[in-house]
């Protein structure tokens, strides 16, 4: 019974964490009808930045946030003025669109790699190994401040796993399995497609080996593509 209510608590935390990177996804496709592949190049960009931050001039990551978010928000602005503005409308934009941005997504991981090499990297506060008592059990620190602040993805990633230039790719396969699962466009579904993909995740582990479960939420994906092509809440994604 400890172990469930460990796994939910987990669930939780983590679906927080989602619901942040699939948010940033689903309001550009929202707005500009995008498929923005280079969002995995902003976490990862956010990632390094708040790393700096930390280790050069000594700032919490989660007191960064707003000098993230204001470098993130200058950096999409110059893409969209740049470059995304120029592409013509309509479906006519797609396949230009998403090699634009997969390339902007290239250029960002190959700075990374000129400018911090490919070593992992992390950031360790004086809380990172603290944990708190919830249902019983112990959860870290960082993970319900994550699911509290809930904005940024990048940095808060960076607070829990290590990254290096390749960081994310992943977040962004998960954030697409999301948007997906809950309907482009609709905010609601993006928020509980988050919950059911952290949960799925979380307790298939008590089924299937560790390097499987990651693989689980792509299967969801297939499943609703082919079954729910408008997800949970949203529109229709294919058609």
């Amino acid at each position: 019974m400890q172990r469930f209510l460990d796994l939910a608590v987990s669930a939780v935390l983590l679906a927080g964490l989602y619901a942040t990177m699939a948010y940033g996804l689903g309001l550009i496709y929202g707005v500009l009808r995008l498929v923005n592949l280079a969002h995995a190049g902003v976490i990862m960009a956010g990632a390094y930045l708040g790393w700096i931050l930390h280790r050069e001039l000594g700032i919490d990551p989660y007191l960064s946030i707003p000098l993230v978010l204001a470098a993130s928000f200058a950096f999409g602005v110059a893409v969209y003025r740049g470059l995304v503005r120029h592409l013509p409308r309509g479906a006519a934009g797609g396949p230009q669109s998403l090699l634009l941005l997969f390339g902007v997504w290239l250029v960002l991981r190959n700075v990374a790699y000129l400018l911090f090499t490919g070593n992992d990297r992390v950031i360790r506060t004086s809380y990172s190994t603290r944990s708190l008592g919830v249902l019983g059990g112990s959860v870290s620190m960082n993970r319900v401040a994550v699911f509290a602040v809930a904005v940024l993805a990048g940095l808060l990633s960076a607070t829990l796993f290590s990254f290096n230039p390749a960081f994310g790719a992943g977040e962004l396969l998960k954030s697409f399995v999301v948007v997906v699962l809950g309907g482009l466009g609709s905010i609601v579904g993006t928020g509980l497609a988050a919950l059911v993909l952290a949960v799925v995740e979380v307790f298939a582990i008590l089924v299937l080996p560790s390097y499987l479960t990651a693989a689980v939420g792509f299967v969801m994906l297939v499943l609703v593509l082919v079954l729910r092509p408008g997800g949970l809440f949203g529109q229709r994604v294919l058609g």
